[in-house]
């Protein structure tokens, strides 16, 4: 049995680490840093379980999840973030993952997740798979930031933290034109006019 590990938290992996080896005492467990050396673990190795932040230097976000699956379609991923599931978790899994942690929560959760995951089954907790239900189902209450694709829920999420186009080309390695006509898009799809607007709702939202 072969784990992959990415976190760029050397404490967080190092805690992964212990509860898994205490689980599986006969698993080889591997751990990288960021998403580059990922994506490089993944396409020259296989494992049977990866275990991933979704926010780590290099690239970030559900797209990260897309390529994993490209290079290694039948191994499981269990996405383990910081981030509430109303952020990510809907978009985890339809990018591929089998499952979707908050960091607080992994410590009691962290070995059914992964159990589930061996038996071919999907880790779908009760709200994350309310959330699913709402995403898939008929809900004109749909909040206005479900609307827009991946890539701009990435921007959006900077513009709402205060990073300027600059910073965020440099974090997205994205253009600065690029950048200011996802700024345009979001704007337009959200139905508001400024950062200011955007900020607003992603506190009243609890996205930052």
């Amino acid at each position: 049995m072969k784990i992959l590990i990415a976190d760029d938290h050397s404490v967080v992996r190092k805690g992964l680490i212990l509860i898994l080896a205490e689980a599986y005492p006969h698993a080889e467990i591997t751990e990288v840093s960021d998403s580059v050396d990922l994506l490089k673990k993944v396409n020259k190795e296989s494992f049977t379980v990866i275990i991933s932040d979704i926010s780590m230097p290099g690239r970030s976000g559900v797209e990260i999840i897309k390529e994993m699956k490209d290079a290694a379609p039948k191994t499981p991923v269990l996405i383990l973030s910081v981030h509430s599931p109303e952020e990510y978790a809907v978009r985890s899994i339809k990018a591929g993952a089998s499952g979707y942690l908050t960091k607080d929560s992994a410590p009691d959760e962290l070995v059914k997740a992964v159990d589930t995951l061996l038996k071919g089954k999907r880790f779908i907790t009760a709200d994350i798979a309310e959330l699913l239900a709402d995403s898939y189902g008929d809900n004109f209450d749909k909040a206005a930031h479900e609307n827009l694709s991946d890539r701009e829920f990435e921007v959006f999420k900077l513009l709402a933290a205060g990073n300027s186009i600059s910073e965020m080309g440099n974090i997205l390695s994205l253009s600065v034109n690029t950048i200011s006509t996802y700024r345009a898009r979001i704007l337009e799809k959200m139905h508001m006019h400024n950062n200011a607007d955007l900020i607003k709702y992603a506190i009243q939202h609890k996205l930052i």
